[in-house]
């Protein structure tokens, strides 16, 4: 399977089918507006303004779309053609978005996929604004079609957005307040680490692969099995991009800054490992660069050599790619053989291998 051609043709679908919600410019025609008219007037230009351009200049950045390619394997996966479903695979993908720029705003960031983060442009009102209405949205597809989907199917899946929404924020308390050093942030073991993980970074996974298999007419077994699936893919996947912060020139160039999770002082499980097996000397040394939340390259460079030469990098690579393998064998043989299942399978190796 050619993973980078699949996420391509698939982008391309995705976007297609966010702008049928979101569009680009606001009309009377709006979707929107024909599901709950306003009462007075429409105020068009400055909807655009203040909504349309500021999330559309921000998807127009890229990003994998990953999430939503993922509910349409886990369709295909369970015998369903997936294009029925593209609409509802926007979920994931516009909540995604819509974290990333309230995030940047949370870290103080400066850049995102290589340019000036969304309240650097246009403000920090807007921002906020413009995010938190991306975490709704994209339920517009759900409201659309409610007179298409049983009332206990579309129940279910609300119930599914709402928990994960929930968790979302949990897994973000929980990663600030460690990255500021509240809360004995230096005394967190891998299970602590793998909570947040799992409520922040394998939420929208979760969700994606809960969500398309409720719509796919999955039992509840398979749904709670393959969102557990799903979720060690992203916890695997934020692992990865911990990795690539520390050691991938192409993939920190596009994030903004080398060796960014140590200016924002993250305690990664790479940190985390390395605070564990590191000596005294070491764990006092990297704990007091973290507190620093320093840009200077020659500390960040130092704090790299002292998790490199502890082992943690490659433990942690170790540790994702075997929860994606532990989570697999739990659903492989509930879903009949197939192309997709297979692909299934080939996707998830790819997000936790992947260079960039």
């Amino acid at each position: 399977m050619d993973v980078d051609r699949f996420l391509g043709e698939k982008a391309a679908l995705i976007d297609e089918a966010i702008e049928k919600y979101i569009p680009r410019k606001f009309s009377k025609n709006a979707v929107l507006f024909r599901i709950n008219p306003p009462n007075y007037g429409y105020n068009l230009e400055t909807l655009d303004k203040a909504i349309a351009d500021p999330i559309w200049e921000f998807l127009d950045r890229g990003g994998k779309r990953w999430r939503p390619s993922l509910f349409l394997l886990m369709c295909e996966a369970l015998g369903k053609n997936s294009e029925d479903f593209v609409d509802f695979a926007i979920i994931p993908e516009v909540i995604h978005n819509g974290t990333l720029m309230v995030d940047d705003i949370e870290d103080s960031s400066q850049l995102r996929r290589g340019k000036p983060c969304t309240y650097r442009i246009y403000g920090l009102d807007i921002a906020i604004n413009a995010g938190n209405a991306m975490y709704y949205l994209p339920l517009l597809p759900l409201i659309r079609n409610r007179n298409k989907i049983p009332a206990q199917k579309l129940t279910r899946i609300y119930e599914i957005y709402v928990q994960e929404m929930i968790n979302l924020s949990l897994g973000q308390a929980m990663d600030i307040a460690w990255h500021r050093g509240m809360a004995n942030a230096d005394k967190i073991v891998e299970d602590d680490y793998l909570q947040m993980c799992a409520y922040k970074t394998g939420t929208l996974a979760r969700m994606s692969a809960k969500i398309a298999a409720v719509l796919a007419d999955a039992s509840e077994e398979l749904v709670e099995k393959l969102g557990h699936f799903a979720e060690s893919i992203g916890v695997a996947f934020q692992m990865q991009d911990d990795i690539l912060d520390l050691t991938s020139a192409e993939f920190t160039e596009k994030k903004g800054r080398v060796g960014e999770d140590i200016t924002e002082g993250k305690r990664s499980l790479i940190v985390i490992h390395t605070l564990k097996v590191a000596s005294a000397g070491d764990r006092e040394r990297l704990v007091k660069i973290l507190n620093m939340h320093t840009s200077d390259q020659k500390l960040r460079d130092e704090a790299i050599a002292i998790m490199k030469k502890n082992g943690s990098i490659d433990h942690v690579k170790r540790f994702a790619q075997r929860i994606v393998k532990e989570s697999w064998k739990n659903v492989e043989g509930l879903l009949l053989a197939s192309e997709a299942k297979e692909k299934l399978n080939a996707f998830a190796t790819f997000l936790i291998e992947r260079k960039i």
